[in-house]
């Protein structure tokens, strides 16, 4: 029987407030609450696809911007997902995915290597400077898979192979990256201890 692959965690700054929860081994169920609407979607997109529990509270400074708020919720969960991880043992580690959302398409590839690095290319010109929603800035897409992939210790590919709107260029990127991210964590049945010849991910 494995322990329970989940983490609850707090962190409070001068420019935002927040609480999150996760359960790896969960059914995609959701309670998202960050204050800032699109970035609710996009997690709880994020959350269904990967049969990922996750519970998020935060609260932000975003009548200044919802930079800051977008960016801690990343960081959060990077650190979350990298204590649930646990020592990694019995996991498939590699995850791609190729995720269609009307126009857009986009591809993700996702290695639980221990070795934060993420390469992402494609939005069409002009995508960082749309606002989605009236409020949810284009380039905070990039930036809140650089705060995951860092806290989290994540190699993560993500490819833009087509789109027009920006909405569903985004929400295609968060549903590759977690059917994607779904994959690399899941056990496999093949898999004696931990998945790489180093002996430690």
């Amino acid at each position: 029987m494995t322990a329970p692959r989940t983490a609850r965690l707090q962190r409070e700054t001068s420019e935002s407030s927040i609480e999150l929860s996760l359960d790896l081994d969960g059914t995609g169920v959701s309670d998202i609450q960050t204050s800032v609407p699109f970035y609710d979607h996009l997690l709880t997109a994020f959350a269904k696809h990967s049969l990922t529990d996750l519970t998020v509270r935060a609260k932000g400074d975003i009548e200044i911007d919802v930079h800051h708020t977008v960016e801690d919720i990343g960081i959060v969960l990077g650190q979350a997902i990298r204590q649930a991880l646990g020592d990694k043992a019995g996991i498939s580690r590699f995850g791609d995915a190729l995720v269609p959302l009307d126009e857009a398409l986009v591809q993700a590839v996702v290695d639980i290597s221990g070795r934060p690095f993420l390469v992402h290319s494609g939005e069409p010109a002009g995508f960082e400077y749309h606002l989605i929603g009236g409020h949810f800035t284009g380039s905070m897409v990039r930036h809140v898979f650089e705060a995951i992939t860092f806290n989290a210790g994540l190699t993560v590919h993500i490819t833009v192979l087509g789109g027009r709107d920006p909405h569903h260029i985004a929400e295609a990127e968060f549903k590759a990256f977690a059917r994607a991210f779904r994959q690399a964590k899941a056990f496999d049945s093949l898999v004696a201890g931990i998945p790489s010849t180093k002996g430690a991910l």
